[in-house]
């Protein structure tokens, strides 16, 4: 079918609106009319070259919209269901088998490989391949063909357009603090970024009642927002030593920390701020892909600290979404408070504004007025 995509053709170039040909979907696949898609920092570091991905191609990974047409084998859902899109997995390596999809063996291929498993692009323009399949949707378009594994049905009444970024952003952010690990009510939060995945993880430090939920921010309105969503503290950097910054509210160090900034020095400098027992989240995608942390052995050993990766807040979003739903709905998680929508024509725009601290997370939707480049 004839759709219209946002199409990145050069290594750090702009988007441009194009029509392009989306396949029909094969065994498994679905194809979702996108009501939404969310802009997240993962497009533009692939987009930009700090991730593998082929170009000429279409990005977008936190879709939402209504099934228009289902493939062969199909069940999960059907034709005017309103769904989620989340990230693609295989269903059958160890990790697929024991419910952790984050970690499938075939993530890379499945969401950055930028064609289908058996290499057919679900994309064409002028009869060429396009880059595909990012993340198994590639939702920067009017429509996208997923996958039965990475749709997650909603209730109908469901504020759809701006779902999208609970299938990556926002389920990155809270399953961190409520899966990954898994803080404990009472405890000590550094949230180093206040992006969304950043605030999304102090709305699930609220949400988990923890004691201090400290956020570490160089813009003034995200820091407001970090304490209108539940933070105890919100420190700028520029401020003083983090550690000195920390120890003034928490002496004994945080609990649980948690860096979405991708910055090893801003981690570094964390990890003077430790409590005994610590654990150390690494969340954040660095500019740099050869990027290091330095742990002090001594340290660690004797304050007994954990330092672990984080890919998608550990969570099986067929499970996950919904209980984030549910949350929303009793008012307890309001992540809607970090969207801003703007026109999906508008993309540069929202690129532009959202790097400069504009927003926090921006959701294209469609106005039905794209103008093709």
């Amino acid at each position: 079918m004839d759709i219209t995509a946002a199409v990145a053709t050069e290594l750090g170039g702009e988007f441009t609106l194009q029509h392009v040909v989306l396949d029909d979907p094969g065994p498994g696949e679905v194809v979702v009319e996108i009501a939404g898609v969310g802009l997240c920092h993962t497009d533009l570091a692939a987009k930009d070259g700090h991730l593998p991905f082929p170009l000429p191609g279409v990005f977008g990974h936190e879709g939402s919209g209504i099934v228009t047409a289902v493939g062969e084998s199909v069940t999960k859902v059907g034709v005017g269901d309103k769904v989620v899109l989340s990230f693609n997995s295989c269903g059958d390596c160890r990790e697929c088998r024991r419910d952790e999809p984050a970690y499938c063996h075939e993530f890379m291929a499945y969401n950055f490989g930028g064609a289908r498993p058996d290499g057919r692009s679900t994309l064409h323009r002028d009869g060429q391949p396009l880059g595909s399949e990012f993340f198994g949707q590639s939702s920067f378009a009017t429509h996208a063909i997923a996958h039965e594994r990475n749709v997650v049905k909603v209730p109908g009444d469901a504020p759809l357009a701006v779902l999208g970024p609970l299938g990556c952003g926002v389920q990155t952010g809270a399953g961190a603090v409520l899966n990954s690990m898994d803080c404990q009510p009472g405890s000590a939060l550094l949230v180093l970024g206040g992006g969304s995945v950043g605030l999304s993880a102090v709305l699930a430090g609220a949400v988990r009642e923890l004691a201090q939920i400290i956020v570490v921010e160089p813009h003034a309105g995200r820091r407001d927002l970090a304490l209108a969503l539940g933070a105890t503290h919100a420190l700028d950097p520029a401020a003083g030593p983090l550690a000195d910054q920390v120890r003034a509210i928490v002496p004994d160090g945080a609990d649980y920390v948690i860096d979405t900034t991708g910055i090893a020095d801003v981690l570094q400098q964390a990890m003077q701020a430790l409590a005994h027992r610590a654990t150390v989240g690494i969340i954040g995608v660095p500019a740099d892909p050869e990027a290091a942390l330095a742990l002090n052995l001594i340290q660690a050993q004797v304050l007994g600290v954990r330092v672990i990766g984080i890919v998608e807040g550990d969570s099986d979003p067929d499970v996950f979404i919904p209980e984030l739903l549910e949350l929303h709905r009793t008012g307890r998680f309001p992540f809607d408070k970090l969207v801003t929508t703007m026109p999906f024509s508008r993309i540069n725009e929202a690129v532009a504004a959202q790097h400069r601290g504009d927003a926090v997370k921006i959701v294209l939707v469609h106005d039905g007025t794209q103008e093709l480049s």
